[in-house]
């Protein structure tokens, strides 16, 4: 089973309901980039990578289609068999770029999974649950706003909210988290997402104007160092999220014991297969993390959802995927739905997803 064919595709996904709002930037429409594969046995693979804006991480998408131009006419001819093997293949190609490689590698497990019967998640070590809980991103707002969708997220389901702060002046971001936590209480679990804008000081002064309200943390400053100093001087559990731009990154964070938990993205980590291996890590270590990705259609939230229900439940934050933010979807047949605030785990193989064939339009590029 060889690669035969390579398809690039460019996807405008508009936000839904206006402006998505976060403390590094505003953003209306994502520009995905859709990897297929074609194998000489007649099988095709998905693959998807969809960069928030071109701040939010060293990520953009006119970057991840250059650099998958630099890796795709190394694979034609490539055997579909090891993961491990491809991917060095692709490092030999290029250095770094893995939120790129990362739309290869979810592609080569789609197309493995469907040659060999089974859903990713049984090639990511088998699932868990036949379903994992997702969570609602309550967006930069109005203290009352963004209290009134937190209630109204709680009643369709969702057992975690997270409140993204910062940006703004620091009395908005304390009102809107008490708000939210008088609004729900208990009834959902809270993380305060800081996306990297918050300096030191204003982090723990927060922390303890918020000292009574149960969350976690969430990247409150922008390097790993600043959220270093904050060990032992802040109340709630520090999660790292941007900072986790690859495996080593996780690694040091562990090792420095600045970490109670982590956000991580599929594709920030160059791909399912890698973010296995740190998935494994986080269970020695008995640490938290959730399995999203930065944006993107139903490829993406497949590969976050296979991923997730591979993580012992108890340890799992949820799974945050764009549905709720952009129209339509990628296979009308098989979508990737949240209900009730959890997402089933695909059963068929691979991805457990086809596109509508022919809905991308012209590909970009072909090899």
């Amino acid at each position: 089973m060889r690669i035969d064919q390579i398809n690039v595709y460019k996807v405008q996904l508009p936000v839904k309901g206006g402006t998505y709002r976060m403390a590094s930037d505003d953003v209306d429409a994502l520009d995905s980039t859709i990897v297929e594969i074609g194998t000489d046995d007649g099988l095709t693979g998905w693959g998807e990578t969809c960069p928030v804006g071109p701040v939010y991480q060293p990520h953009h998408a006119l970057g991840a289609r250059a650099a998958i131009a630099e890796i795709a006419p190394g694979l034609m001819g490539a055997e579909i068999a090891s993961i491990r093997l491809l991917t060095k293949c692709m490092d030999e190609r290029l250095n770094g770029h893995g939120y790129a490689k990362a739309a290869f590698d979810i592609a080569f497990l789609d197309v493995l999974g469907q040659r060999l019967g089974v859903p990713i998640s049984t090639l990511l070590g088998g699932a868990l649950v036949d379903r994992v809980p997702a969570y609602y991103s309550l967006i930069v707002g109005p203290p009352d706003e963004t209290a009134r969708i937190a209630a109204d997220k709680v009643k369709s389901g969702y057992p975690r909210l997270q409140v993204k702060i910062s940006g703004r002046n620091l009395e908005q971001d304390v009102a809107s988290i008490h708000k939210v936590w008088e609004t729900v209480g208990y009834k959902a679990r809270l993380a305060v997402d800081g996306n990297r804008g918050l300096t030191v000081a204003a982090a723990i002064h927060l922390d303890r104007l918020c000292h009574a309200i149960p969350f976690v943390f969430e990247q409150p400053c922008n390097t790993m160092d600043e959220i270093a100093t904050l060990k032992g001087r802040v109340t709630h559990p520090v999660y790292l999220d941007e900072s986790t731009e690859d495996q080593n990154a996780v690694l040091r964070a562990i090792s420095l014991g600045i970490a109670d938990g982590f956000g991580f993205k599929v594709t920030r980590l160059g791909g399912l297969t890698k973010m296995a291996t740190i998935r494994d890590v986080c269970a020695i270590r008995s640490l938290p993390h959730s399995c999203d990705d930065a944006w993107g259609g139903d490829i993406i939230a497949a590969a976050c959802v296979h991923l997730g229900s591979t993580v012992e439940p108890r340890r799992f934050e949820g799974a945050w995927i764009a549905q709720e933010y952009i129209e339509g979807h990628f296979d009308a047949k098989n979508p990737i739905v949240i209900e009730n605030g959890h997402i089933a785990v695909p059963q068929l193989p691979g991805l457990g997803i086809k596109p509508e064939p022919g809905m991308f339009g012209q590909p970009v590029a072909t090899y």
